[in-house]
């Protein structure tokens, strides 16, 4: 498939990195922001909007921007698949926005896609079999492929698997931080926290046992590790802020989801 990024973000940044990093042709990508980008040797990097064909187009802008920009898409997007990273922009909102594309997917990935390690959300409509099967290739190169079977729970897995990593990011931080706090060097905790989280995360992805089970195998009875846990897990606390963090995320992403909504009625 010959690609066009539209908009060179950070997160569709990432994505070029790790698909290149799989061993895409970067000849098969091109680029538009209206302001320069450095951009990987062999991607094509244009200021003014192609007037070629593509099989699929990357929405990779601001989801707020959408409205403003739909007009003078319509022939860049004919005939091709439309990979919306937009949050909180529903598929039925890029269908109206964008009626001339062949097909349209949410695809949700976070910036672990440039290592190759991101778990890749994706919903669509009007994608045939053969191209399910490429746009699934594309997110496999990227880590993983997650079909959901509608739409009704893609801002929930959001929430866990698009702004995940920045809750475990703030929980390195605040192991760190805790460490800190009762006497170790700021810098040395950190160091510790992020290689502790590296090589837990590792060894839960290639365990054959669950999260859970780890947890338990690695507490003895009566030991250092399970007073710890004692703690996180005394009343539920733990399952508690992060039931409450995910259901804010989602439901920040169903908001901005009526925003879009509200602004093609407007618009229309």
């Amino acid at each position: 498939m010959n690609i066009l990024v539209y908009g060179y973000g950070t997160m569709a940044g990432a994505m070029v990195e790790g698909w290149l990093r799989a061993g895409m042709d970067p000849a098969r990508i091109t680029a538009y922001n209206p302001r320069p980008k450095q951009v990987a040797e062999g991607v094509t990097l244009v200021s003014e909007i192609p007037e070629r064909a593509f099989d699929a187009v990357v929405l990779g802008f601001k989801p707020h921007m959408l409205a403003d920009i739909a007009p003078e898409m319509a022939e860049v997007t004919r005939g091709a698949i439309v990979l919306s990273i937009l949050a909180g922009v529903e598929l039925a909102t890029l269908e109206e926005r964008l009626p001339t594309s062949r097909g349209w997917v949410r695809f949700m990935p976070n910036l672990a896609v440039a290592l190759g390690k991101s778990p890749n959300a994706l919903v669509e409509h009007g994608l045939t079999e053969e191209d399910r099967a490429s746009v699934t290739e594309l997110a496999r190169q990227l880590g993983s492929a997650e079909w959901l079977p509608d739409e009704s729970q893609f801002e929930l897995v959001t929430a866990l698997a698009g702004s995940g990593p920045g809750f475990v990011y703030r929980f390195i931080d605040t192991l760190a931080a805790a460490a800190g706090d009762l006497g170790l060097q700021r810098d040395q905790a950190q160091r510790l926290a992020v290689q502790m989280v590296e090589g837990a995360s590792a060894l839960a992805a290639a365990s054959e046992h669950s999260p859970s089970e780890l947890a338990r195998r690695v507490a003895s009875p009566g030991g250092m590790t399970q007073r710890g846990l004692d703690v996180l897990d005394e009343n539920a606390a733990l399952r508690q802020l992060m039931t409450a963090c995910l259901a804010a995320a989602r439901d920040r992403g169903l908001e901005m989801g009526r925003e879009a909504r509200k602004s093609a009625e407007k618009d229309s």
